[in-house]
């Protein structure tokens, strides 16, 4: 099995940090040696502590279930001899709150839209595919959250 590794950096500067008013920009950098500007989400902690423009783990959690299910079914698909031009989804995430009334990640919904060159799938084959893809994806399978695909044909 692989073993993943990623830095997060934050440092406080000259900014109080009791008041709780701190900045929570931070940077995420990876082995391959990029670099991701990271912070709490703005609707859980008001700007200017949190960085709009920087990625939440909220929206990292989302991207990561939606690339694993892509690489998925790209392979499936070029393994069913078809030719991808494009894949592009639209993923959102709804946060629930469990028996405990704790905030996690209770839903996710990947739109994935794709088109093709050759031949075309059917709206069937499409949906066999992304079945597979998520059968196969480690991502969905780290998560309790529900994982609902709404895919396009292009």
């Amino acid at each position: 099995m692989g073993v993943y590794e990623a830095r997060i950096n934050w440092e406080r500067g000259d900014q109080p940090f009791l008041d709780k008013r701190y900045s929570r920009a931070h940077t995420w950098t990876f082995d391959g040696g990029a670099v991701v500007p990271g912070s709490s989400a703005p609707s859980s902690v008001p700007l200017p502590m949190s960085d709009a423009a920087a990625v939440d783990p909220e929206e990292a959690m989302i991207a990561s279930l939606s690339s694993c299910h892509m690489l998925w079914f790209l392979a499936f698909a070029a393994n069913a001899g078809l030719v991808i031009d494009a894949y592009t989804d639209e993923a959102s995430g709804k946060m629930g709150k469990d028996e405990n009334g704790r905030r996690y990640l209770a839903e996710v919904t990947l739109r994935p839209y794709t088109s093709f060159s050759g031949r075309e799938p059917d709206q069937q084959e499409i949906d066999a595919l992304h079945h597979q893809a998520h059968d196969h994806c480690e991502m969905a399978h780290s998560v309790r959250a529900r994982i609902n695909i709404e895919a396009r044909l292009g």
